[in-house]
């Protein structure tokens, strides 16, 4: 059976079954849709009444590029390690936690300055699902690991390379690089990221192929 967006609905309200609290997870390559399902999921589910679904993307937890230049890993921005794994693992748990009448504030990402920006995202009492979505998800090592049990679900999307690189090239055209420097970049560090989540797939509670997935932009 042909899996489709309504069905992605569907199961993301299931989550919610009993009225507590669920975080739903979107993992995958760099490019291949996360943050666009994410959005589309959030919207379809708020729907036009009182918002009840978050959306908190990874994102927000890269770390500075003045602390990446310090630490020697600028150049590999994007990578496990230059993100605040551990960080994300908290505020995943706080979010996990009966909120009471308390607003959680989790962090941003602008892709325009390509920095994170601190309290961006309130997260109110009244969220009953929380949609996040980044890369590593599925990653089993150092304090990455500690984020799988913190997710009820997880579901991984997937579109054929082709698809995902030219999404990438476009994105940091978008964004300001040469289509050039755009190339090299995919090819040096994006390419080298999507290989180690690629590793992850088999992880994840389901696999979103490309039919299923909403249009997707150069952002997501």
């Amino acid at each position: 059976m042909r899996l489709t967006f309504d069905d992605l609905v569907h199961r993301a309200r299931a989550l919610t079954e009993g009225g507590r609290r669920a975080i739903l997870g979107i993992a995958g390559s760099p490019g291949a849709g996360k943050s666009t399902l994410a959005r589309h999921l959030v919207r379809e589910l708020n729907g036009t009444g009182d918002p009840w679904v978050a959306h908190v993307p990874m994102d927000g937890f890269h770390l500075a590029d003045a602390e990446l230049e310090r630490l020697g890993r600028r150049d590999r921005k994007g990578a496990p390690d230059t993100f605040d794994a551990a960080g994300y693992a908290a505020l995943l748990r706080r979010l996990r936690e009966d909120p009471g009448d308390e607003v959680v504030y989790a962090p941003g990402f602008e892709r325009v300055l390509e920095q994170p920006i601190a309290g961006a995202i309130p997260v109110p009492p009244a969220a009953r699902l929380v949609v996040t979505e980044g890369n590593y998800l599925l990653l089993d090592t150092g304090a990455w690991a500690r984020v799988r049990p913190l997710l009820d679900e997880v579901w991984f999307c997937e579109v054929p390379e082709r698809e995902r690189v030219r999404r990438l090239v476009a994105r940091h055209e978008e964004f300001g690089k040469s289509h050039e420097e755009a190339v090299a970049w995919v090819l040096r560090s994006d390419e080298r990221n999507a290989e180690l989540v690629a590793t992850t797939r088999d992880r994840a509670d389901l696999v979103v192929p490309e039919s299923a997935l909403p249009r997707v932009d150069a952002r997501a």
